[in-house]
């Protein structure tokens, strides 16, 4: 803090240096972030995976189990069931098998109060318990699957279900368990999962209200890990294991490595991302190969959404995954199948049995290029380390400037003299900060404001948030033109380090829960950022960083990316199907966040209007200001 304050702290030979040399710098050390990233998808910058936790003893059990009769069976069963009732979960058949088993079967029922709407919906969980006999029932693990009715736009999960009763029936006869083991069957997707983990930890994980998860009838141990399984065949070509979780968790590394190593050791193909482990002889084909599936995990886990009901697990400190196996078109004689895929969840559960405490060696926070090499957050953090230091640099180049009683003549910059008298006005300076962060917390509120509003004019809830979302940015775009603002240069100057301040404390917060989202922010953001100064005269220049920031308005950037997303997905369709679907798309999406943020406490709505939408305010006005320099 001493070189900022000290007066005399602009007379040293780094100082001066930092003064003089300050957009290079800037612009350095953001490309050096840049190509950091690149770097990382490089063999040179990857480990190799491994246990830390041998207590797992992963692969060293013999294996007992066969269930792929058993497992046709309650398949053939279930899909008969399924038939008859195709909308709703068959409730009174899995309640029976369960039965028995002769596990300690519970029904949970649980009820989701649409926030826009008075509505209500219900939903209900079957699970039964199997009690360790070699222990007193103070740890658990679960074994869950998401029920899918025959109606359902997703995959289908029958076979997943016909799997957890098969192994049911095995484990129910073992002797050797030292936990408690949870089958688990949820209704509607991640609502059942999110209201039975409520229930059962006896928390709201959401808004109050919104949704009930009632009480449990029966419980079991302190929950360890959690498998979640979505095989959509009984003929499974390869699995996938999806690790990322809610607001960017991901599981303990040992629990991926354990379920990838079991996966090969069955003679299963695995995948991360939906993508092989390829080598390419091309030193570049195999960098590019492995830097694409990177990035998937990095867009994926910066959204904050799950990839399958395992990610509502990590909030509570338990490790969880999902494994989903595929069938290849054209394999149906494929060999992986209910055995080898039973012998892969009974190695796993067994594994986890073994465990004496919870996890705790190994990474929690890593990204992973491949199934077997991962990036630990030593080697990552880096990257966006450079880019925020970017910004940290010009907050202290402007400062100093500022304490300057009279500004020096730099190769590049405009001579601006200022007068000793001429100060900060606090209160002006004040009044617009908190204006900005105002504003973005009403607008973060408005959702409830504006479906009220638009059911008086018989709008759905998606348009209503939509236009209303679309009306708010129009006045956020047209509010310093319409109010003729000016700005002395030193008020404007201080505004924009305060907001180059908190650009990058909002980063480096972020970044300590989900660094994929705090890296996407910057690389989108900070190089538009660096180049905004205030200044008295419109360049060309001036009016292309104007033209830039309105495309980064959080609401018009959002737009952009399902966008592009949808051209992504459906680009053999015309032109105008694209931008018709990326619309609807789009209105669904702000949708979907907002009840993501009620329901399971997804903070990405909320970090977006809270934060960087004031942040977004506050450049803006400085870029539609008209600035007034004292001579």
């Amino acid at each position: 803090m001493g070189l900022l304050t000290d007066p005399r702290a602009g007379s040293g030979k780094i100082i001066k240096f930092v003064l003089k040399w300050e957009r290079p710098l800037c612009l350095l050390l953001y490309i050096s972030g840049i190509i950091w990233i690149l770097l990382l998808a490089l063999p040179a910058f990857n480990d190799n995976t491994y246990f830390s936790e041998n207590a797992l003893l992963p692969g060293l059990v013999t294996k007992e189990s066969n269930l792929e009769h058993t497992s046709k069976q309650y398949y053939v069963q279930l899909l008969h069931e399924m038939k008859r009732y195709p909308d709703v979960m068959p409730y009174a058949w899995l309640a029976a098998k369960l039965n028995q088993l002769h596990l300690d079967v519970f029904i949970h029922n649980f009820t989701l109060a649409y926030p826009f709407q008075e509505q209500q919906f219900t939903g209900q969980n079957i699970y039964g318990i199997i009690r360790a006999p070699r222990a007193a029932s103070t740890e658990a693990i679960v074994v869950s699957v998401p029920f899918r009715p025959i109606s359902s736009i997703y995959l289908d999960t029958a076979a997943s279900i016909a799997l957890l009763l098969a192994f049911a029936k095995f484990c129910r006869k073992q002797k050797y368990w030292a936990k408690d083991i949870i089958f688990l069957i949820t209704e509607h997707e991640q609502l059942g999962m999110q209201a039975w983990l409520d229930a059962y930890h006896e928390v709201t994980s959401g808004n109050e209200g919104v949704l009930i998860s009632g009480d449990l009838p029966g419980r079991a141990g302190a929950i360890q890990a959690a498998i979640n399984l979505e095989l959509h065949s009984m003929k499974i070509s390869y699995i996938d294991v999806k690790v990322e979780g809610l607001n960017g968790r991901l599981p303990n590394l040992d629990l991926f490595n354990l379920a990838q190593n079991m996966i090969a050791m069955e003679g299963i193909q695995q995948s991360f991302q939906r993508r092989f482990d390829v080598k390419y002889k091309n030193k570049f084909k195999n960098w590019w190969y492995h830097f694409n599936t990177l990035l998937m995990m990095i867009t994926t886990q910066a959204t904050g959404i799950p990839t399958g009901n395992h990610g509502l697990f990590h909030r509570f400190g338990i490790e969880a995954i999902t494994l989903e196996g595929f069938e290849k078109p054209g394999q149906q004689n494929s060999d992986g199948n209910f055995y080898q895929v039973g012998c892969v969840v009974e190695s796993i559960i067994r594994s986890l049995n073994n465990l004496l405490e919870r996890f705790h060696q190994s990474y929690f926070f890593y990204l992973l290029p491949s199934t077997d090499t991962y990036i630990s957050i030593g080697l990552y953090i880096r990257s966006l380390v450079l880019i925020i230091a970017a910004v940290f640099v010009k907050v202290f180049s402007m400062w100093q400037k500022l304490q300057a009683s009279n500004s020096t003549e730099d190769k590049g910059s405009p001579i601006i003299k200022q007068s000793k008298d001429d100060g900060f006005d606090i209160g002006v300076i004040t009044s617009e900060i908190l204006r900005a962060h105002i504003c973005g917390v009403m607008i973060a509120i408005s959702p409830s404001t504006l479906t009220y509003f638009g059911r008086k004019m018989h709008f759905r809830t998606e348009d209503s948030i939509y236009f209303g979302f679309m009306a708010i940015t129009a006045l956020t775009l047209m509010w310093p033109y319409y109010s003729k603002r000016q700005m002395k240069y030193n008020n404007a100057a201080l505004i924009c380090v305060i907001a180059l301040v908190e650009v990058g404390t909002v980063l480096m917060c972020i970044a300590m829960h989900n660094f994929s989202l705090a890296l996407l922010i910057a690389v989108i953001y900070v190089p538009i950022i660096l180049p905004i100064t205030p200044k008295q005269n419109s360049t060309k220049f001036h009016k292309m960083l104007s033209l830039l920031w309105i495309l980064l308005h959080p609401f018009m950037i959002a737009n952009l990316i399902v966008m592009g997303y949808t051209y992504i997905n459906f680009s053999s369709d015309s032109l105008l199907s694209v931008l018709f679907r990326g619309y609807r798309a789009t209105k669904q999406a702000f949708v979907f966040s907002i009840m993501d943020s009620m329901i399971y406490g997804n903070w990405l709505y909320n970090v977006t209007v809270s934060t960087m939408l004031p942040i977004w305010i506050l450049f803006w006005n400085i870029l539609c200001s008209n600035i007034i320099v004292h001579s």
